[in-house]
């Protein structure tokens, strides 16, 4: 199930990752799971995430509760459907080098060139300047493309700057809904 995979979900991105044409057959779908199923409103937008009982029916190990950091996960999955549901789709990869570690957000390949989606939503640009030499660090050891999810259109032209030299992409929130 897609909740496994991807933690939180709005309606609207469960319509779309599992095509339920309308907003009504996806909330009839949603009632008929609610026995699975926990939601909270995120703004104007109902989030859904696994309890206990709908975790055990799809073997999910990992426990999610309500949560203030929820945004940082919807914007991740909304990058999930943009780039069209990959199959080899990852959420918080480990990568180690030698002289590096860091977690991105999320990997998954594209024509056979990992790529590493880091998700700005309330963290400093000091810790983004650091995570980015780190990927400058990897750099010297494989090929792949990083993409950056940012909230603020006045961050994406520092990304830029501090990108310049790796393989990138970056979306505002906006570019991506």
């Amino acid at each position: 199930m897609s909740l496994k995979k991807l933690d939180y979900l709005t309606r609207e991105q469960i319509q779309i990752i599992h095509d339920l044409k309308s907003a009504r057959n996806a909330n009839r779908i949603l009632n008929n799971m609610d026995e699975y199923l926990c939601s909270f409103r995120h703004g104007l937008e109902k989030v859904y995430y696994l309890n206990k009982l709908g975790r055990e029916r799809v073997g999910c190990k990992v426990v999610r509760k309500r949560t203030t950091n929820v945004q940082h996960f919807l914007l991740r999955n909304q990058l999930y459907i943009m780039v069209g549901c990959p199959s080899s789709w990852k959420n918080e990869m480990r990568l180690k080098t030698k002289e590096a570690q860091l977690v991105c957000d999320a990997k998954f390949d594209y024509k056979n060139v990992p790529r590493f989606v880091e998700v700005d939503c309330s963290q400093s640009m000091q810790k983004n300047e650091r995570k980015i030499e780190k990927y400058r660090t990897f750099a010297k050891y494989t090929n792949f493309s990083l993409i950056w999810v940012t909230e603020l259109e006045s961050r994406k032209p520092r990304l830029e700057r501090l990108c310049n030299g790796l393989s990138f992409d970056i979306y505002t929130a906006k570019q991506i809904k």
